[in-house]
């Protein structure tokens, strides 16, 4: 990769305040759940996985975003300027800032309800110049003809486009042509695909390359005509928020920075795993060097070929 390379990462996406209480379990249709603590959090898919980017991809990272005028809108500002990322805000007056209201059961599930808010109020000629960018991320949070017109918009100016197809919808095929890189969990894949059957699924896809994330088991992934498994690492789960936004955010900052898909998809894995260990969303992301410190401790000749870790006693593994 030479100095004149591009190797920046663009997310455009949504920022929430996260509003999380703990619970012994999420409630099911019609039951009420007495919680315990309450607390807020810097949240959303687009500002979780560019923080990821930045914090624990060590990728230069830049945001599109847009928030109210409010007091949930300056800790998510916050959080996201001291973790290294370059905003482009959009200040929303007629709309509060987005929220989410999370449940976190003791097995570090957790269970979530997201209020857009301001950020049902991007369209697609915000998105700035793409100078220097190799990679969009994009997630489902934001208008869908938004999401559409900077895929298009992107992939006109030669620069390659992820897309988490999260929270799970249909979406128009001439939309999924725009995408080099998809990126689901198995629910996600299932409710784009119509297909039960995780194989036949992930071979239904029309993107040169998809992941599947699989909690516990790591991931899964097709790239190139090649099929290629991931395995989890063992960690401690406290609470799993944002463990799939970390992946995607680590995912494409090392293929910004020019690693190969395998190594991505393993430190993808390693700061998934670092993030199920901490409480909240952006407050669980990982560092950089926490996130090599892991790879390194793991480094063996089997691992690297994808045989999985054991899982020590009272701990799961997680991506």
């Amino acid at each position: 990769m030479t100095a004149n390379t591009p190797r920046s990462v663009l997310v455009a996406g949504s920022a929430n305040l996260d509003f999380v209480v703990r619970a012994a379990h999420a409630p099911a249709p019609g039951e009420t759940v007495l919680g315990r603590e309450l607390a807020t959090y810097p949240g959303g898919k687009g500002a979780n996985q560019a923080l990821a980017c930045a914090r624990a991809g060590g990728a230069p990272t830049r945001m599109l975003l847009a928030l109210g005028e409010d007091a949930h809108a300056e800790p998510i500002e916050r959080s996201l300027r001291e973790g290294g990322v370059r905003l482009h805000l959009r200040r929303v007056r007629e709309r509060a800032t987005g929220s989410a209201f999370v449940c976190v059961a003791d097995d570090g599930e957790n269970a979530i309800v997201v209020a857009p808010g301001a950020n049902a109020a991007l369209r697609g000629d915000d998105l700035p110049a793409l100078d220097g960018v190799a990679w969009l991320l994009l997630q489902l949070e934001s208008p869908l003809d938004a999401v559409a017109a900077w895929a298009q918009r992107a992939r006109a100016a030669g620069v390659a486009v992820a897309l988490n197809a999260a929270p799970a919808q249909a979406l128009p095929a001439a939309l999924l042509e725009q995408i080099d890189l998809l990126i689901v969990n198995e629910g996600e894949l299932a409710a784009l695909t119509g297909l039960a059957d995780l194989d036949a699924a992930l071979a239904a896809v029309r993107a040169p390359r998809v992941v599947v994330t699989l909690g516990a088991r790591g991931c899964l992934a097709r790239a190139d005509g090649a099929r290629l498994r991931q395995h989890g690492f063992a960690v401690a789960a406290v609470d799993t928020t944002a463990a799939g936004d970390t992946f995607c955010g680590v995912l494409v900052a090392a293929l910004a920075q020019g690693h190969g898909f395998e190594t991505a998809l393993r430190r993808a894995c390693a700061a998934s795993a670092l993030a199920c260990t901490r409480p909240g969303a952006q407050t669980s992301i990982p560092s950089h060097a926490e996130v090599e410190a892991l790879l390194h401790t793991a480094a063996d000749p089997d691992f690297a070929g994808g045989t999985s870790v054991p899982t020590p006693s009272g701990q799961i593994p997680a991506i």
